[in-house]
């Protein structure tokens, strides 16, 4: 198994805590065989410090990452899904639509800068891909079609990635749990602006709801799901 993104930050005695063990940690993944890709606000808003919200350190090489798994899940003819906030980028949300975020003392984007609630083009959809507009709630399938929509592919599996880790991909990593959907979350495509949110992050959700593994290791369970479809007559 290839080294956790935690390892040096979560203790052994947190490890110890959950009553698991090593091999509970670097288990293989457990998921269905109808797994969908679900990106979580890859936008330039998140991915590019120039914006408030932004990282550029850990969001860029997120989405490097992420499109080296889209390309994979392409390739496997994979259901894809992106989230976003809202339909139009000069959308003027009312405050009962932001919601009760705690984000005082924030600047406002420099008005130079190009619409910020835009996937960025590494990531761009395709036709076929579907872009869920889930507003200011941090969850992907919090007042959206997306278990719907998951539901009528037949998904047994959300693959979750994206932007933050501890923010709305640990959010929609909750939502898919108690849906009942199988989770894996490729640690690598997901990015954060703290470090140790990101790490802690990643460890409860692997230690409780997930599977947390690398892209690579995605990447061939993609692989190997894809190999033993039956093929079209």
């Amino acid at each position: 198994m290839e080294p956790k993104p935690w390892d040096g930050i979560v203790p052994q005695t947190d490890v110890v805590s959950f009553r698991k063990d090593a091999e509970f940690v670097d288990r293989p993944i457990t998921a269905g065989t109808k797994p969908a890709l679900i990106i979580i606000d890859m936008t330039r808003a998140f991915v590019d410090s120039r914006y408030p919200t932004g990282w550029s350190e850990t969001g860029y090489p997120a989405a490097d990452a992420n499109a080296r798994l889209l390309a994979a899940a392409r390739e496997a003819e994979l259901p894809v899904f992106f989230t976003k906030a809202y339909p139009y980028t000069d959308y003027r949300p009312t405050a009962a639509q932001r919601g009760k975020w705690k984000m005082g003392g924030r600047s406002e984007p420099d008005p130079s800068l190009p619409p910020g609630d835009v996937i960025v083009d590494v990531l761009t959809p395709i036709g076929g891909e579907v872009v869920i507009d889930k507003g200011s709630k941090p969850s992907g399938f919090f007042g959206t079609q997306l278990a719907s929509l998951l539901i009528a592919e037949g998904v047994d599996t959300c693959i979750v990635t994206g932007m933050t880790t501890s923010g709305c991909v640990r959010a929609t990593v909750l939502d898919a749990f108690q849906y009942n959907f199988n989770v894996i979350i490729p640690h690598d495509a997901c990015a954060d602006r703290s470090q140790l949110s990101h790490a802690v992050s990643l460890f409860d959700l692997h230690m409780k709801y997930a599977d947390v593994v690398s892209v690579t290791e995605t990447i061939g369970y993609i692989q190997g799901i894809a190999a033993e479809l039956p093929i079209p007559a």
